[in-house]
């Protein structure tokens, strides 16, 4: 019983071992080259505190849950709000993205994400307002 009280108060002062453990979490990344190719859409990626994902995709705001210790990650699933707009088709292709990469890294104003299939997501820190 003490053994077991003891593993709750060490476990519950563990550091963040997510990647909002490892990088500004008030930090706003908008995505800016997927596949090798420019992402001609508005998407950012927020990560506020540890297990939580946040942002803005081509037409509506999203959130999900991402607990896979950095430099590994595993985002979903994605709640969207449901407003409709022209960049639906490049929402879809972002979210689907989103939920396939595995792989994180953080290097200064640059966050690239990979999937095991050889996708890249790359994203920009943008300026704090």
């Amino acid at each position: 019983m003490i053994r077991a009280a003891l593993l709750a108060i060490v476990g519950g002062c563990a550091a963040d071992e997510t990647i909002s453990g490892y990088l500004d979490t008030g930090t706003t990344w908008q995505l800016t080259e997927m596949n090798g190719a420019t992402f001609k859409a508005t998407a950012t990626i927020q990560f506020p505190e540890e297990g939580s994902v946040t942002g803005k995709s081509p037409c509506n705001r999203y959130t999900a849950a991402q607990a896979a210790p950095y430099p590994w990650i595993d985002i979903g699933p994605i709640a969207a709000t449901k407003l409709a707009c022209p960049a639906l088709e490049a929402e879809g292709t972002f979210f689907a993205a989103l939920e396939a990469m595995t792989i994180a890294e953080v290097s200064g104003p640059v966050l690239i994400m990979n999937g095991e299939n050889g996708e890249e997501m790359i994203f920009a820190a943008l300026p704090s307002e």
